[in-house]
């Protein structure tokens, strides 16, 4: 009797959106041989060869297109299941797939998974970090179910719901002398540590280039929290996520800048994405995000 596991059907879907098993494996966070074990299983169960590999590229068969123009309604089949019966039950179940920064996620998801643990015990979250390209294109690919991300973002897709600010301060050494108004050009005569790339460093760079100076980093780091320990050390400073530095090290002084400089975060899904019970638990805890207390750290 053919068997269809819908763990082997996410990897094999995962597989022809990438293209490869290499790449699919590190998108689901598995290693090659298991992603390859996992389509042999599910090519077994089916009693039919779905991919060919030509190279380092995997190519769907006519047996594997045939599942695969399935694939879609099967998912939305089990989402229907699922919430049918936890509407029954009265209990937030599945899983949910959550795409946000490295940031966000270090100093700004923990209080809310927690709670959302304590309450929904069911739930199963898998949380995926990167920058905000990558994750919302992985919402868009449905990949990700949905994701807190800095804007500015677009997509015809998507649901774009802006959540809170969050501003950028600068982070410096207790002994570092500073002007009474921390600017650009203020910054160009110290030691400044910046981040290596992404949203984080690109709003930086224009705050720099706005009030008209040249910064050369003495060091680009891609961690807040390596930056936040080289700055405590003495090193230099750094403009920093205001989010990241609510408690400072008593070793160092967290000062406005001038102008200021904020970002925006929002929660980002599919206009036509399903809501499970235990989605639209984590929907709207993170849509509250920058009103809870308990989350923004106020």
């Amino acid at each position: 009797m053919k068997r269809l596991n819908l763990d082997y059907l996410r990897t094999f879907i995962t597989v022809v959106e990438h293209g490869s098993f290499s790449a699919a494996a590190q998108r689901l966070d598995l290693t090659q041989p298991a992603v390859s074990q996992q389509i042999r299983q599910l090519e077994r169960s089916l009693g039919a060869t779905l991919l060919e590999r030509v190279g380092r590229q995997a190519r769907v068969t006519a047996a594997g297109a045939e599942l695969l123009a399935h694939a879609a309604s099967i998912e939305t089949a089990v989402d229907v299941a699922i919430d049918a019966v936890t509407r029954r039950t009265g209990v937030a179940a599945g899983p949910v797939r959550i795409g946000t920064g490295a940031t966000a996620c270090i100093f700004l998801l923990p209080p809310l998974l927690k709670d959302l643990r304590q309450r929904h015990p069911d739930l199963e979250i898998a949380v995926t970090v990167g920058n905000t390209a990558d994750i919302v294109k992985a919402v868009e690919d449905n990949l990700l179910d949905l994701a807190l991300v800095t804007l500015p973002v677009t997509g015809r897709s998507l649901d774009i719901t802006p959540v809170m600010e969050d501003e950028f301060v600068l982070m410096a050494p207790a002994n570092m002398a500073l002007p009474a108004r921390i600017t650009a050009a203020a910054l160009a005569t110290r030691p400044v540590l910046l981040f290596e790339g992404g949203n984080t460093r690109r709003i930086a760079d224009t705050w720099i280039a706005r009030g008209g100076a040249s910064i050369r980093p003495v060091m680009s780091l891609g961690s807040v929290e390596a930056i936040k320990a080289l700055v405590a050390a003495g090193l230099g400073c750094a403009i920093l996520p205001g989010m990241a530095v609510r408690q400072p090290p008593a070793d160092v002084v967290v000062r406005p800048l001038s102008p200021r400089l904020h970002r925006g975060l929002a929660v980002v899904i599919r206009r036509d994405k399903r809501l499970h019970a235990g989605l639209a638990e984590v929907y709207r805890a993170l849509k509250g995000v920058g009103t809870n207390r308990a989350f923004v750290g106020q």
